[in-house]
């Protein structure tokens, strides 16, 4: 009599799987990712009402919210060690005629998006995040050492910072939405690897160890 397919006898057998993500850049991901929720909390505390009185401790917030924005770069500056990051910041800049098709189908809600082994939509956010982060920090330190600058920079410099602030939120909160609607894509930053089906279906133009695509 064959086992039945649920028999726990009957050997289990383990999808293929591709690398995609090193140690390394596990870590300076969730180190980043720390440093962000930190800032966007802290600056949650400073800035609602209803969250302040909540938590109370105003100088603490300040001192937590300056120095997690300051340290912000620093996870990706050491992370420059790693020869898969850097091979991956390339890939990250680098665009293509197939990103341009991508991003025509993901605004028309099409499928046949071709992708490396980051679509057109994770290079713009890259893209994006990392010269928002630039610009808070600039903003950020003229608000902080106020002898830095004239009276009228720091204003502008407050405004930049808060609004900016605000869209950081709201394109952190689309990110983190998109994630979870992809586990595979979360399972392959938590473990490194992901399952070479979803790696062909939605990052069909990715060859492991091609650093041009």
């Amino acid at each position: 009599m064959p086992p039945r397919p649920d028999d726990p006898s009957e050997p289990v057998t383990e999808r293929p799987r591709v690398p995609r993500f090193t140690p390394a850049e596990h870590r300076v991901h969730r180190a980043t990712a720390t440093l962000m929720a930190l800032c966007v909390l802290t600056a949650g505390c400073l800035y609602l009402p209803f969250l302040a009185e909540l938590v109370g401790r105003r100088a603490l917030m300040v001192t937590v919210h300056e120095w997690s924005g300051i340290l912000l770069p620093v996870p990706l500056l050491l992370g420059l060690g790693s020869r898969a990051l850097r091979a991956d910041l390339t890939r990250l800049n680098r665009y293509g005629p197939h990103d341009r098709q991508w991003l025509r189908a993901a605004l028309r809600r099409r499928g046949g998006r071709p992708a490396g082994k980051f679509n057109a939509g994770q290079k713009l956010y890259a893209a994006w995040i990392a010269g928002a982060i630039l610009v808070m920090l600039g903003t950020g330190l003229l608000m902080w050492f106020t002898e830095l600058a004239p009276l009228v920079w720091r204003t502008g410099a407050t405004f930049v910072h808060d609004w900016l602030a605000l869209a950081v939120v709201l394109v952190i909160a689309g990110h983190v939405w998109k994630a979870f609607g992809d586990p595979e894509s979360r399972r392959g930053l938590r473990t490194g690897s992901v399952d070479a089906q979803w790696a062909r279906r939605e990052h069909p133009l990715w060859e492991h160890g091609d650093n041009t695509r």
